[in-house]
């Protein structure tokens, strides 16, 4: 094992530790590390003498801040393709996360976002700690949530995962755990003693309980006092008529979350809206991945993630001109083009799982 290499694959005891190793990066995911973690998972699946499989990131800000979007930003000004075949492989290793047959536990402690939450948030066993930050911010950049995230936000209760989709906002250990992201809190100065104890167990009823025996109550969340505006507001059927009622409701709170959401992408908004919809109709992660695929490579031609990164990420501006600027500027038929099949580009793995059984 190479301390250079950006995953690091190591076992101690029955589980083998998979690390993300960009620590300067926040653990931000690149192809060669999606290759190598599904590399890790295949091996881990065929070695009986692996239990669990225990995910965490190098450093201390985070697990993962999500995708390399600096790449992305380089590949779609130059018109390339590497960034939709990094998605066709890092969209089926969530699939392969979520079906994982032995125990799969991810520590997401620090900042876990984007591509962070599709690495871990699929697991069986999610651990959140107080210092934990989890979110989609997709829509600040002019993108999508993405990653099996509007499957994930489309279970939340209510219309939490709506908010959380259309602001982009981080949640702490509370509200990840009261909108079914995380399974688990456990105090961060407790997770290396987690670790050493986990991997002395043989069963995945053991590992289990080493890990409930660790768990402690959670920080109070914020999000369960806003359940009576959120559910309401974002209840409506347009992304206009959700800030409409943000705006009008009466609640401080409701109005500030209105102005968040207008300095989004407003194409990227009424994407995310259509994606979390139409999760909840889909059902399976694997159905919702496939239309993840179709969102994200037609949002890789578009305008608004070259300008998104730019303002955010490249130039540090914080001043996208987004193209078009205004919501009402968006047509249906403008969003309906997200969601067109691609033919024999598809990433097809809701297909694949029936045809596996």
């Amino acid at each position: 094992m190479n301390n250079e290499d950006p995953v690091l694959v190591h076992t101690e005891g029955r589980i083998r530790h998979i690390t993300l190793n960009r620590p300067r990066a926040i653990n931000a995911l690149t192809h060669t590390m999606v290759l190598r973690i599904d590399e890790a998972l295949a091996a881990a699946e065929r070695d009986d003498s692996v239990t669990a499989v225990l995910l965490s990131g190098a450093g201390e800000r985070g697990l993962c801040a999500g995708g390399d979007i600096r790449a992305i930003y380089e590949d779609a000004r130059a018109g390339g393709s590497t960034s939709v075949d990094f998605w066709r492989d890092e969209y089926r290793l969530n699939a392969r996360i979520a079906r994982f047959p032995k125990p799969y536990v991810a520590l997401m402690d620090g900042i876990v976002m984007g591509g962070g939450v599709g690495v871990s948030a699929h697991g069986s066993i999610r651990i959140v700690t107080e210092r934990s930050r989890v979110a989609m911010p997709e829509t600040g950049i002019g993108f999508v949530p993405d990653v099996g995230g509007t499957h994930l936000l489309a279970s939340a209760p209510g219309e939490l995962g709506t908010h959380l989709a259309l602001t982009g906002d981080a949640v702490g250990a509370g509200d990840a755990l009261l909108c079914g992201l995380a399974d688990h809190f456990v105090p961060s100065e407790h997770l290396v003693d987690l670790s050493r104890d986990v991997a002395g167990c043989t069963t995945s009823a053991e590992i289990v309980a080493t890990v409930r025996r660790y768990a402690t109550a959670p920080p109070v969340g914020a999000l369960a006092a806003h359940r009576d505006w959120i559910d309401a507001c974002y209840a409506a059927d347009s992304v206009e008529e959700i800030v409409d009622r943000l705006q009008n409701c009466g609640v401080p709170a409701a109005k500030e979350t209105a102005e968040t959401i207008l300095v989004k992408s407003p194409t990227a908004l009424k994407v995310t809206l259509a994606s979390v919809r139409g999760a909840r109709r889909l059902g399976s992660l694997e159905a919702v991945l496939d239309q993840e695929f179709r969102v994200s490579c037609a949002a890789f031609t578009r305008p608004d993630l070259v300008e998104g990164v730019r303002a955010q990420i490249i130039d540090k501006d914080r001043n996208p001109q987004w193209s078009p600027a205004r919501l009402a500027q968006v047509s249906s038929a403008d969003v309906a083009g997200f969601f067109e099949p691609l033919g024999d580009r598809e990433l097809g793995l809701a297909r694949d799982a029936s045809a596996t059984g």
